[in-house]
């Protein structure tokens, strides 16, 4: 049979069901709660007769069922304790550079107070909800955040998160390896890596010991060995917990770790759609006109095909560049050992703080690292219009490109 996803939220089918008087118990309206109420944020405030009243949205029902109440009446400290918030927030925003009185006892909030507490209401249940979806699609186990103090941004609106490659029809990721190394205690004459002629990529505290521009062999599903085997990194996904935060130097969303990390550790996949290098061309006009940079050469062997991850990406999608990056690209191979098609992995480079922000240099290309005089290396993707680089790094080269 025929159907179309619906594309409204959970919270909106409520509201259409509580405003006709419907019930439906898919979506959790049945005739114990058609009628409960619980405060989704507050919208205004002001003071009558002596009396504090909050202007209340109501959660699963229209704005038209908006209610003034009196503070006694609500039970929700933390929801107060975020509208006095936004509303300091946003006195403390308009004081910068201008000398700004605010009276500490208000009768009501100006129409463009009680807009701004709103709109930041809004806002931070959409990135609530954006982080719970991120955390039911990851295919890890540490946690993802969310985390906006800049601005009124929310969540990106034509973005989709996944754990692999998407290949564009006619790609094929997956080469069909129907063998694995037999080994019961990994690493042994005959697995992986030797029998693809390198080394063990990593030590015996799992960190990364060859140099870049090397590739990594990992065991594959075929493999004898178990989940534990040492030679099992990438695959398993981060093993951090990684904050997606909006920056305050005009560079969007960036990604920062709550977790120290270790140099030469492995901290997340690049993933996204698997493209050709002429359909990058196209897509790369498009990019540089909005000022946005997601396509990655998959160059190791050839530069048949490229990553972008501009709709289709983990979190390494929020991943700012920097000039002095604590990120560096290796090449890595597991259940797909064409040349063309390797996976891509980030490992730090050197140790890196909890709360620092992630960064890598988008020119890196495995072991070679392409300045911004080196054009002759550059991909046809990257010979167009040139975006200013804002990482602030000392040796910063000027531009992205």
């Amino acid at each position: 049979a025929w159907y179309v996803p619906c594309l409204a939220s959970l919270e909106t089918l409520q509201e259409l069901c509580r405003k006709e008087n419907l019930r439906c118990k898919s979506i959790g309206i049945t005739n114990k709660n058609l009628k409960s109420y619980e405060v989704e944020y507050l919208c205004d405030y002001k003071v009558e007769e002596g009396t504090a009243y909050y202007l209340v949205k109501w959660k699963g029902w229209p704005e038209s069922s908006n209610t003034w109440e009196p503070e006694k009446n609500l039970n929700c400290p933390l929801i107060l304790q975020n509208f006095l918030s936004d509303k300091n927030e946003y006195f403390s925003r308009m004081r910068e550079g201008k000398a700004l009185k605010v009276r500490n006892h208000v009768k009501a909030l100006q129409p463009a107070v009680a807009d701004y507490i709103v709109k930041k209401a809004k806002q931070r249940i959409a990135l609530q909800r954006w982080k719970e979806e991120l955390n039911r699609k990851k295919n890890h186990k540490a946690m993802i955040l969310v985390e906006n103090t800049v601005d009124l941004e929310g969540p990106p609106l034509d973005f989709y998160y996944i754990n692999e490659y998407k290949p564009a029809p006619g790609i094929n990721v997956i080469n069909g390896i129907t063998t694995g190394c037999e080994c019961t205690d990994c690493p042994a004459e005959k697995c992986c890596p030797k029998e693809a002629g390198f080394i063990l990529a990593y030590n015996k505290q799992k960190k990364l010991k060859i140099q870049p521009g090397l590739p990594i062999y990992e065991c594959n599903s075929f493999c004898r060995c178990g989940p534990d085997c040492p030679n099992r990194i990438v695959q398993k996904g981060t093993p951090y917990t990684l904050c997606i935060f909006r920056t305050n130097n005009g560079r969007g969303w960036g990604v920062k770790t709550l977790q120290k990390i270790k140099t030469n550790s492995f901290v997340m996949e690049y993933v996204g759609e698997v493209i050709t290098s002429e359909e990058a061309e196209r897509r790369g006009q498009l990019y540089d006109n909005q000022g946005n940079t997601y396509l990655f050469d998959l160059d190791y062997d050839s530069d048949e095909f490229t990553v972008d991850a501009a709709r289709y990406g983990n979190v390494s999608h929020f991943v700012n560049h920097s000039c002095d990056p604590n990120l560096q690209v290796f090449n890595v191979f597991i259940d797909n050992l064409d040349l063309r098609l390797p996976r891509i992995a980030l490992f730090s480079t050197r140790p890196i703080k909890a709360g620092e922000e992630l960064t890598f240099d988008y020119q890196m290309k495995g072991s070679i690292d392409l300045t911004s005089d080196s054009a002759d290396g550059l991909s046809p993707s990257r010979k167009r219009i040139r975006t200013v680089c804002k990482c602030g790094a000392v040796c910063c080269r000027g531009y992205l490109n």
